[in-house]
């Protein structure tokens, strides 16, 4: 005979699926009253929500046993699927596609409380919870209860929404419970389900304390002090957190998770200097590795960061996740063929083990490095493998836009116009940055008119933009048109007083013609301020101190300049302060380097002009 346990028929997969309501309990927006309990608000559901899935989540972190009481799925019962039954459940799908949720529910409800079958309950606080029906869904939620006493999500559920009315006394009492039928080796699943339920009560103070009573007669077992440090960091008490850790540490010493715990708790010095010393004498604890390994990256250490994916590679080549973090930890550390070979082991390992990935990232990265190279047909054929996802791809728009750059290098210029031109804008920012994309086309191509032209009439359309307004005056300099150019950066800093780029663009104008010095060093400190170690606006900062005359101070700024940015135009003002010095040879080195990486700078080939030096 046909069961419900054996039939492929979307209609009842999308019925009968075991806890399906979990992904749509976001959508809850308000909430009745439980019972004779005080009512919850209505952001509370999503809390309730949250709770469960942090206790859930437990399971999935440490592991369950086995014997763990909590089964992977609902017992079910057998169930004959005939025609009357098939056909409820079709209609009941079908009304709630129409839109009458009331009906879809009722009937899932009855069919339900019929059939004893607990997929129907979940169904149909699923249906109530996208319907932002919280009373039936709790109507729901008790029922799956019902029909599957052991369902781990169901009782999670329930008692987050218990959680969220203040009901301490129900949870605790289920815990009790669970703890009483428990093995010991089943204790650290059921304690931090716990605590991580309890981490979303509104007073924290209050779920510790009830934490601490339902865990006081297991104090002999290194579990209950796990979840007492875990409870102590969510309530704030980093000194108790530590203290619980430990004690876990000295009954288990390879438990990672007091490990982390004990990391969270400390400063990022103590915590790297303590999870080294973990891995020494737990090397295969690839948890504490990656969380080292992170760490190191937030502190931008890069070099033992490296070190330590290189290790977790070893242990599980095919990662798909330290694959692409070695790939961008190579570019970070200016090794771009190692850089290259892991993203395409990355790309590998997806086409050969496809997943739900979006490899966009990975893609951009292997465009960069072609760009790096000068591969510009590379950068192009990379970025052609990016998916627009119906045009929901987050990147996608950018992606256009650096295409059409691309196109441009490679001589194409007419197709890169019409990508722009082709390329919808979803926004107001999106339509500026395609008008500052065609026209920086245009300059490149020599069509400096047309591109001012585009600018113009952009800033027409958009004359509170400051971005588009920059670009003009920037063209207008171009253009020698200096004093519309002025006039169209102070209103720049007018528009976006934080725009460093503007103070600094009119201080090196004023000081490039040797004029307004003064207000020329009080714009580029401003741009300083704004941007400390921006290598161009200490280019211009050194050069307005030497306009000034305060040599000292000129070679200290354009050294530190050129310390972080090899750049031409640096390499030209550092050289002409050092010619003034009379240090020739010095300047003369400098030109020549400039020269080999970059011998059509406009600002370097007109400081080599006024000197007559040849390089």
């Amino acid at each position: 005979m046909k069961t419900l346990n054996n039939v492929v028929s979307t209609a009842i997969v999308a019925a009968l699926r075991p806890a399906a309501y979990l992904a749509c309990a976001a959508a809850l927006t308000a909430c009745a009253g439980l019972g004779t309990q005080t009512a919850l608000q209505p952001e509370d559901a999503h809390h309730a929500r949250d709770a469960a899935h942090a206790a859930l989540s437990a399971e999935k972190e440490v592991g369950a046993t086995p014997a763990t009481p909590v089964p992977a799925q609902d017992k079910l019962p057998e169930l004959s699927l005939s025609p009357e039954l098939l056909y409820k459940v079709m209609m009941a799908e079908i009304a709630y596609q129409r839109g009458s949720w009331q009906a879809a529910y009722v009937t899932l409800m009855s069919t339900a409380q019929e059939t004893r079958d607990p997929r129907f309950a979940s169904r149909s606080a699923e249906i109530a919870l996208s319907a932002k029906q919280p009373s039936e869904a709790l109507s729901a939620i008790r029922l799956w209860r019902e029909l599957a006493p052991e369902s781990n999500e169901a009782m999670q559920y329930y008692l987050g929404f218990m959680l969220m009315n203040n009901n301490l006394s129900e949870i605790r009492q289920v815990y009790t419970d669970r703890l009483k039928a428990a093995s010991p080796e089943q204790y650290q699943v059921i304690m931090l389900q716990a605590q991580r339920l309890l981490s979303r009560a509104r007073d924290k103070q209050a779920a510790m304390s009830m934490l601490e009573e339902l865990l006081a007669p297991y104090q002999n077992f290194p579990e209950a002090h796990l979840a007492l440090a875990q409870g102590a960091m969510v309530a704030g008490n980093k000194a108790r957190a530590l203290s619980e850790a430990q004690q876990v540490l000295s009954k288990k010493s390879d438990s990672q998770i007091a490990a982390l715990t004990i990391a969270q708790a400390s400063t990022q010095a103590d915590a790297v200097k303590f999870l080294n010393s973990f891995l020494k004498k737990n090397p295969q604890a690839r948890d504490v590795r990656l969380a080292l390994a992170s760490l190191l990256i937030d502190l931008k250490d890069y070099d033992k960061a490296y070190g330590e994916f290189e290790y977790l590679l070893r242990d599980k080549p095919d990662d798909a996740n330290t694959l692409y973090t070695l790939g961008v930890l190579s570019m970070e550390r200016n090794q771009p063929e190692q850089a290259e070979n892991y993203l395409k082991q990355y790309l590998k390992l997806a086409e050969d083990k496809p997943e739900d990935r979006d490899l966009s990232p990975a893609l951009l990265n292997l465009s960069r490095i072609a760009i790096e190279k000068k591969d510009y047909q590379q950068a192009l054929d990379w970025l052609s493998q990016i998916e627009s996802y119906d045009g929901k791809n987050p990147v996608w728009f950018n992606v256009q836009i650096r295409r059409a750059h691309l196109l441009a290098r490679t001589g194409n210029a007419d197709a890169a116009m019409q990508l722009l031109k082709t390329t919808s804008a979803a926004n107001e920012a999106e339509q500026v940055q395609l008008i500052q994309t065609e026209a920086q086309l245009l300059r490149d191509r020599g069509s400096v008119l047309e591109a001012g032209q585009l600018l113009r009439e952009g800033s027409k359309k958009f004359p509170d933009n400051a971005d588009l307004l920059y670009d003009y005056a920037m063209l207008l300099e171009s253009q020698q048109s200096l004093e519309e150019m002025e006039t169209s950066l102070r209103k720049v800093i007018a528009l976006a007083p934080e725009n460093q780029h503007a103070y600094n663009a009119l201080g090196y104008s004023f000081a490039d013609r040797n004029i307004k010095l003064d207000e020329a060093l009080t714009l580029v400190q401003k741009a300083n301020q704004l941007a400390p170690d921006d290598p161009y606006i200490l280019d211009s900062l050194g050069w307005v101190y030497f306009r000034l005359g305060k040599i000292n101070e000129a070679e200290k700024a354009l050294r530190r300049a050129y310390e972080i940015r090899n750049d031409a135009d640096i390499a030209a003002h550092l050289g002409e302060l050092l010619w003034s010095k009379g240090d020739q040879e010095a300047a003369k080195k400098i030109w020549r380097e400039a020269h080999r990486k970059d011998a059509g700078n406009t600002t370097l080939k007109g400081t080599l002009q006024r000197f007559q030096f040849k390089p």
